[in-house]
Parts: C-alpha cells; sequence; structure tokens
C-alpha cells in the first residue's frame, strides 16, 4: 500500500519563518503537555509573573505567535457595583491579551512596554469577560526584525452575551533591554 502525500500549495509569497524567544519556547513547551491542565500551568506561571493578573482570575485559552484568548469569570472580586466585571479588570484583561501576545514575538533583548490604552465603555457588560487579539503576520515580521518600534494591537472584548461593550485599542512598544550607554558615561 502506498501512501500518498498532498504536496504544499505554490504560492507567490515567501514562507515566513516565526522566530522563538525565550517567552515563545516556555509557552510552546507548556502547550505540549495534556490539555487543559497547558492552560493551567501558563495562567499559573503568568499569575505568578504579574501577581494581579492570578488576584483578578485572569486564565489564558490559547497564546500563540499571531493569536491570544485570555477570559475573566464574573466574580465577587472582579466585580463593579453594577454587577458586572470591574472597568480595572477587563483593561487587565485586554492588557494581558495583548502584551503576552507582543512578548511572543519581541526579540530577547527587548522589552515590550504599553505606550497607549483607549477604552470606550459603549454598553454595560453582562457575565464573564473575554479578551481575543492578534497580530497581522505583517506585524509580527516587523516585531521580530527590529530592536525597537511600535504597533497597534487589536483586540476584542466581549461579554457573556456574546456582545463587545467595550471597544479599546492597545498600542504597545518594545524597546532595547539595555539602554545605549552615552559618550560621557
Amino acid at each position: 500500500m502506498s501512501a500518498h502525500f498532498a504536496k504544499p500549495p505554490v504560492t507567490d509569497k515567501p514562507v515566513q519563518t516565526i522566530k522563538a524567544n525565550s517567552t515563545a519556547k516556555l509557552v510552546n513547551r507548556l502547550a505540549r503537555l495534556p490539555a487543559p491542565f497547558n492552560h493551567k500551568l501558563l495562567s499559573f506561571v503568568v499569575g505568578f509573573k504579574v501577581p494581579y493578573v492570578s488576584t483578578t482570575g485572569v486564565k489564558i485559552k490559547h497564546l500563540d505567535h499571531q493569536r491570544a484568548d485570555f477570559f475573566i469569570k464574573n466574580k465577587r472580586k472582579s466585580r463593579n457595583h453594577l454587577g458586572g466585571v470591574h472597568a480595572v479588570a477587563a483593561a487587565l484583561l485586554a492588557e494581558s491579551a495583548t502584551g503576552l501576545l507582543i512578548a511572543m514575538n519581541v526579540p530577547d533583548t527587548s522589552v515590550a512596554v504599553i505606550k497607549t490604552m483607549t477604552f470606550n465603555f459603549a454598553k454595560r457588560q453582562q457575565g464573564d469577560m473575554r479578551a481575543e487579539a492578534s497580530l497581522t503576520p505583517e506585524q509580527i515580521a516587523d516585531i521580530q526584525g527590529s530592536e525597537k518600534g511600535e504597533t497597534l494591537v487589536k483586540v476584542a472584548l466581549t461579554d457573556g452575551t456574546g456582545r463587545e461593550p467595550i471597544i479599546c485599542e492597545m498600542l504597545w512598544a518594545w524597546v532595547p533591554k539595555k539602554r545605549p550607554q552615552s559618550p560621557s558615561e
């Protein structure tokens, strides 16, 4: 019996090679563990590194170079006076999803920093919140190909009804970890 393998499609675009930095290597190692243990462990590791993420109960459902899917339950510790997820907890959810997405791609010689967070609270949110962030292949190439830069990261914040009550934008920058020495130093 002979096996037939599908030929890869012929395209005009070159295949982009994604570089794995130290964050991506850790995430990829944890991803090899059985589900849902891998997501729980990744959420724990991130919560250990950034304690406020753990305090509010942010959970990671998916994380790779192109997409992040984070979640927060509408529990008392993250609730506002109206019974919904507090604005600061929703902001943390969006910032965490976009930040880790950027962190998956920045060179190990750089560090990611948030430059601007813009939130428009369009509707009253209900139930749990979910943040889905994504990067285009062009953004990934730009981030991985330079030690310094900035990019606007798409993120959708949806509530338990599937609506997007909070419209937000996250402008992230990445800069070299070590500042260049001035001649006088």
